[in-house]
């Protein structure tokens, strides 16, 4: 099964928890756009502690941390769907995103086009923050739109109970997750909440 990793926006968490579910599933892992240094892919090499684990270059590695549309015309590249041609892999596969869900690749084409095109079901990062409800029900919107299959929702960072149960409530989502503010992230933090998310995984 492949599973991609999106969120509400940048820097929402979906590194660590593409980390989670790689070492929950003994997963494969593959970023295909890069925009600039550090690269995702070894973040999250360095936090998975499983030996099958396989993971696999980008498809467009990018010198500019940006969009990945601005990054590619500043690279004097063009990133086109066609040639996102995901690894062949006899495990699961997290593939993470890029930003958001509407981050554009290039003048046609956002995050959210490559969910069909990779065949995957999509696994949400909501980060809670003054007006993540907003966010997160707008991202909602436009997945249930296109009627893309949704495995669940993984809530990131300090919790806020109320704006946990009406994102749940309005998106219908699952909750597969709840991930704390850590003060350190490592191997031993990610594989304790793969622990946690394999006890609800089905």
């Amino acid at each position: 099964m492949n599973y991609f990793v999106t969120a509400i926006g940048t820097d929402s968490g979906k590194t660590l928890v593409s980390a989670i579910l790689t070492e929950m599933l003994h997963a494969d892992y593959w970023k295909p756009i890069q925009s600039g240094e550090p690269r995702d892919t070894e973040t999250v090499r360095s936090l998975v502690t499983n030996a099958q684990s396989q993971f696999y270059r980008e498809a467009f590695l990018l010198k500019t941390p940006a969009s990945p549309h601005a990054a590619a015309r500043i690279d004097g590249v063009e990133i086109t769907i066609d040639h996102i041609i995901p690894p062949v892999s006899n495990r699961d596969l997290i593939i993470e995103g890029a930003g958001g869900v509407m981050v554009p690749l290039n003048d046609q084409d956002v995050i959210l086009d490559l969910v069909p095109h990779l065949n995957a079901e999509i696994v949400l990062v909501s980060n809670l923050y003054l007006g993540s409800i907003n966010h997160t029900l707008l991202t909602a919107e436009v997945i249930k739109s296109r009627g893309y299959q949704v495995k669940g929702i993984i809530f990131n960072g300090p919790g806020n109970e109320e704006s946990e149960r009406i994102i749940l409530l309005r998106t219908g989502y699952r909750q597969l997750l709840k991930v704390e503010q850590e003060s350190e992230v490592n191997k031993d933090i990610v594989k304790k909440y793969a622990e946690k998310l394999s006890t609800c995984w089905d």
